[in-house]
């Protein structure tokens, strides 16, 4: 089954809030970042990423099952559950190969700017961080119009 797109609604929550409404499920990567107001989003989006416990028989969903949401950080926007944005970044970097680099940097770029110049009170995990060092001067340099 195929969900409605972006384009037929008038912001990214009331999407969400229409197409995911009463399941059990957690917004996460771009979508995530679009529910905490990170990320503009794109005018004719057709995707939704989510961590569920279900499989649904969606086209255009992203799916990432998981066995329970148990150790992920979720925190509640407008009535949407989504990952923080500690969890989001983590998620992405994890994930880098499948997600939407765009939206990942554009992130990076506005916490970096809205924190006075800073990446401080990102908490990136060990793992993840030489793949955060690689993409984080793209963020920097991402509003830069010199």
């Amino acid at each position: 089954m195929r969900v409605d797109t972006r384009s037929n609604y008038t912001s990214n929550r009331e999407w969400f809030h229409s197409v995911l409404g009463g399941k059990d499920v957690v917004l996460c990567h771009t979508s995530a970042l679009e529910c905490l107001g990170q990320f503009p989003g794109y005018v004719s989006e057709n995707q939704i990423d989510i961590y569920t416990t279900v499989h649904e028989p969606y086209e255009n969903v992203n799916q990432y099952i998981v066995d329970s949401f148990d150790g992920i950080e979720i925190i509640n926007v407008a009535g949407l559950r989504c990952t923080s944005l500690n969890q989001t970044i983590n998620d992405m970097l994890r994930d880098y190969d499948m997600i939407d680099e765009q939206s990942l940097v554009q992130a990076l770029a506005g916490f970096y700017y809205r924190n006075g110049r800073s990446f401080d009170g990102l908490r990136i995990a060990p793992q993840y961080i030489d793949r955060f060092n690689a993409i984080r001067d793209w963020a920097v340099e991402f509003y830069n119009y010199d």
